[in-house]
């Protein structure tokens, strides 16, 4: 295992990932990840793999909509606290979890309707081993699944360290300069809240390593869109009348393509080889 793969590991070890997505501006990503993915999923019953599935935020989603999840995660700790949001689920459980690695997976070709590659894509820095869990995901999916690939901005830290004022730190203003420059984000302090290591993706590129591998009718959604200029976030996102509002405006700009960098994560659709399905119609709408 490189020094990337153990910084990550470590970070996730310490780092409390199972609470993000229900604070702050994680619940715009929570609600907007599950909604681009009803959008294109297959209809449940059907197979997922979660790759990079963390703590089963969405794992545990999916199962309740009478999809039959597997989950696969390198942090011990994730799987631990994925195991038990299932067990408060008895009537829908995760039906596996597996310490894995996206590069490969320990399922057979053709086993799953949709992958999930919810982290991956931005912890793994090279190249050949982003395209290698990629090919790993097109190889497990039945002919007509569904990948879906976050990515993190290429832009993300700039932003991030302009609005919460981390520019005024001189070290994360290198941080900033070299994710604009080589997209690889490395957080040489003990701050936490810089994240860890991370490949930061410009949009156009998540899209070109997912069709290099084979994968086609990709279409590339800003998750969060420019939802952190709004200013006092959870005062407003309190206001119900406020919260939809927001929503309603990510979801017209969501495709964007002016917009799409603004926006901390993106996230590819993608399907294996054209079929007349479900998910094709979808994808040409």
């Amino acid at each position: 295992m490189n020094e990337s793969a153990n910084n990550v590991i470590n970070y996730y070890e310490n780092f409390n990932e199972k609470d993000r997505l229900s604070s702050n501006w994680g619940q715009i990503e929570l609600i907007r990840t599950k909604e681009i993915i009803e959008q294109y999923i297959p209809d449940s019953p059907a197979v997922v793999l979660d790759v990079g599935g963390a703590s089963g935020t969405y794992s545990c989603w999916l199962a309740k909509k009478g999809y039959e999840l597997f989950l696969v995660d390198p942090v011990p700790k994730h799987l631990e606290q994925a195991k038990l949001a299932s067990k408060n689920q008895p009537d829908y459980p995760i039906t596996g979890f597996h310490i894995g690695d996206a590069r490969s997976l320990n399922f057979p070709d053709s086993f799953a309707d949709a992958v999930l590659l919810m982290g991956p894509m931005y912890h793994l820095l090279a190249l050949n081993d982003r395209l290698d869990a990629l090919r790993e995901a097109y190889r497990v999916l039945r002919t007509g699944g569904v990948l879906f690939a976050v990515g993190i901005s290429r832009f993300s830290s700039s932003i991030d360290g302009l609005v919460s004022e981390y520019f005024k730190d001189p070290n994360f203003q290198k941080i900033m300069i070299h994710d604009l420059e080589s997209g690889r984000h490395i957080n040489h302090t003990d701050k936490e809240q810089y994240f860890t290591d991370a490949y930061f993706h410009r949009p156009e590129e998540l899209s070109s390593e997912i069709k290099a591998v084979g994968f086609q009718n990709i279409q590339t959604h800003a998750v969060e869109g420019i939802s952190y200029m709004m200013e006092d976030f959870n005062e407003n996102w309190d206001n119900p009348e406020y919260r939809e509002f927001l929503l309603s405006i990510i979801r017209k700009i969501d495709q964007e393509p002016s917009l799409m960098g603004a926006s901390p994560h993106v996230m590819c659709v993608a399907e294996k080889n054209r079929l007349q399905s479900k998910t094709k119609q979808l994808l040409h709408d």
